[in-house]
């Protein structure tokens, strides 16, 4: 993996003093910190201010990572530059913040910066932060190499387009997958949702959410829909199990009907 990091330093307005000041190269040539600003590269015509981050994003690409400077001032344009930009803008953006609140940096987040820092810039700080992302993707390609395209439907391409066959499969059968398979899955899945514009918890909740699901289904076909042996099999205590049962609407007579039909087509 490449040690030379390159972070660009946005200047979407007529205000690059902030920047000017930490452009240069840092700890002997690994990091660059350099000033993009928007007025001199030749973009499209655009209707607003706000579209600007959108136009600028297939420039970023060549950037590992990108620093925003968002102030009291201007974080009603930050917040709409932000939300135009989301579904294209490939490249981290971190915040530098200035006078900004709790609740509006969560709102950040929500929108899609990967984290916040805040003035002046510890460069040694930010150098080890894009080094990690760095580090992650390096990873994520790896692993995406490893399983063989197994999870090529967790390409970021694929989110939101609902889940997959190959995941399908996995979940139907996930009590007899081995732990090689399941922590490729579970990487692959973070991957695919660190990439997205959903903040960490909204990720987290859609897949514990959906490992429960498919938890408690394969349970309960193994037990023919008894609840007990279900909970007994995956060491889990019955009302545990049948709390989990009602937050996700999973009904037990389902998979006792299903057991029954098997019997009787079978005989």
């Amino acid at each position: 993996m490449n040690d030379q990091m390159d972070c660009a330093l946005l200047v979407l307005d007529n205000n690059p003093q902030w920047a000017l000041g930490y452009s240069g190269s840092y700890a002997q040539g690994r990091l660059s910190l350099q000033v993009l600003n928007s007025a001199h590269l030749a973009l499209p015509t655009i209707a607003s201010s706000e579209q600007t981050l959108r136009a600028m994003a297939m420039h970023l690409m060549r950037f590992d990572a990108c620093i925003l400077l968002i102030t009291h001032d201007n974080l009603v344009w930050a917040r709409k530059s932000l939300m135009f930009a989301q579904s294209i803008l490939q490249t981290p953006i971190f915040a530098l913040v200035c006078n900004v609140k709790a609740a509006a940096l969560n709102d950040l987040l929500k929108l899609g910066i990967v984290d916040f820092l805040r003035t002046p810039i510890c460069i040694e700080e930010l150098r080890i932060r894009i080094q990690m992302l760095k580090r992650n993707r390096h990873a994520a390609m790896a692993l995406e190499e490893a399983v063989g395209g197994q999870y090529q439907a967790l390409n970021p391409a694929f989110v939101g387009a609902g889940q997959s066959p190959e995941e399908d499969r996995l979940c139907a059968t996930i009590l007899h997958q081995n732990g090689a398979t399941l922590e490729a899955y579970a990487a692959a899945v973070a991957t695919r949702y660190a990439t997205s514009r959903e903040s960490f918890q909204q990720a987290k909740a859609v897949v514990v959410a959906r490992f429960e699901q498919a938890y408690i289904r394969a349970a309960l076909g193994r037990s023919s829909g008894n609840i007990a042996m279900a909970a007994r099999s995956v060491q889990k205590h019955r009302r545990a199990f049948w709390a989990l049962m009602r937050k996700h609407d999973i009904k037990a007579d389902v998979f006792k009907s299903a057991s029954a039909l098997d019997t009787h087509t079978d005989g």
